[in-house]
């Protein structure tokens, strides 16, 4: 099957009964300089998009097709989607999933009736065991993005953005294998194409980025980023043609900046997303893409975060942010030297939150000693008052945490 403008909308009415058409939330604080807001597919059945392209493709399978079974491999999004919709259609799924895969990923599959292989490595090495057991057993295969089918599903996406906001200018849209914004690009570029679509991936797996730049689908060595679902290192074939022919532009960004993100969206917009679903928002808030002045749809495509991760995000986010600082001061060891230091950190309106000791190094005075100050504050500007403060006292702050 090749995708066309035809089959998004099939998939959209095949949907219409499993799918949530999600909201679109006005932003504007994310970044005042242009008018964003977010397509919510992290609160969409599942907990992100993946339902839909799953969904839409076991509907079509024949009933000999269905009756085998399917087998799947998936970081998690994708293995919940393809577990609910084989529940729904009363049929038996296998779902292999890299064996780092957050645990409520792993338990809310099984939670749909999927059995689950974990396999060691990433993605990529969960998807080749999967083609393994697909040869093996004779089992239906449902990929996350390199099918047309899937894709499809996916667009119905960009069908919804286009109704909920007809004079959208810009989309960003998470990329890892390229289902998503395959569909999305598609789908905007045929009804509206002087729309921008543009594609944002983690710093640490620009697998589609790289291809786009190469004019090849490469295969990268690894990937490391704490955005699982798009910790992809080779993109499908059939997305790669599809995002060379109908995306503007690939852009990434750093695990700290995706931290950022999700910080920001769980304080200012009351919405929890995993690292893959905020890094549509990070390429906004860090002005990755010109969206200056222009109505800008920012895609969350998941919201499956495991907590003890989001814990660390939290405080990722909060140190990017300049809301969590440390400071390392050399001092003279001799009574009333912290109070100076508090002080003047309390004047600034600093929060000092935590305070260690150590003796100085064997190449500092013997009665010198370290303190290290953990602080709560504003941004990145109080903490550089603190610190001109603390200088123009007459501390001296080392240069890096002793």
């Amino acid at each position: 099957m090749t995708l066309t403008l035809d089959k998004i909308y099939h998939a959209a009415h095949i949907l219409k009964t499993v799918a949530r058409k999600t909201d679109l939330i006005a932003a504007p604080s994310l970044n005042p300089e242009s008018d964003i807001y977010l397509k919510t597919e992290n609160l969409q059945v599942t907990g992100s998009f993946k339902v839909r392209g799953a969904y839409y493709k076991i509907s079509q399978l024949t009933a000999e097709e269905k009756a085998k079974g399917v087998i799947a491999s998936s970081a998690g999004n994708h293995a919940q989607g393809v577990a609910l919709a084989a529940q729904q259609s009363h049929i038996p799924s296998v779902i292999c999933m890299p064996d780092g895969a957050p645990i409520s990923k792993v338990e809310a599959t099984k939670a749909y009736g999927a059995k689950v292989c974990l396999v060691k490595g990433a993605y990529d090495d969960a998807y080749d065991y999967a083609c393994k057991l697909q040869k093996e057993k004779g089992y239906t295969f449902i990929h996350p993005f390199n099918d047309a089918q899937v894709i499809a599903g996916q667009g119905t996406v960009g069908l919804e953005i286009l109704d909920q906001l007809p004079d959208v200018e810009a989309v960003l849209v998470p990329v890892g294998g390229g289902g998503l914004i395959s569909g999305i690009a598609y789908a905007i570029k045929q009804l509206q194409p002087e729309c921008k679509v543009y594609g944002v991936q983690a710093a640490g797996a620009p697998s589609m980025r790289d291809s786009v730049e190469q004019k090849q689908a490469v295969t990268l060595d690894s990937v490391a980023t704490f955005a699982d679902g798009i910790a992809v290192k080779h993109p499908g074939d059939l997305t790669y043609d599809l995002v060379r022919k109908y995306v503007d532009e690939i852009v990434t960004v750093t695990d700290d900046e995706i931290a950022a993100a999700v910080l920001a969206l769980m304080e200012r917009q009351k919405l929890v997303t995993e690292g893959a679903g905020a890094v549509s928002v990070a390429a906004a808030m860090y002005n990755k893409v010109d969206i200056k002045g222009r109505k800008t749809v920012c895609l969350l495509s998941g919201g499956n975060i495991d907590v003890n991760i989001l814990s660390r995000v939290i405080t990722r986010g909060l140190v990017m942010a300049g809301r969590n600082s440390t400071l390392t001061i050399e001092l003279e060891d001799k009574p009333g030297q912290l109070t100076g230091v508090s002080e003047i950190i309390s004047r600034c309106g600093g929060n000092v939150v935590s305070v260690s000791y150590r003796q100085g190094d064997t190449n500092m005075a013997i009665t010198s000693c370290f303190l290290h100050i953990g602080m709560e504050t504003r941004d990145h500007a109080q903490v550089e008052q603190i610190k001109q403060e603390l200088q123009t006292a007459g501390f001296k702050l080392a240069s890096h945490p002793a």
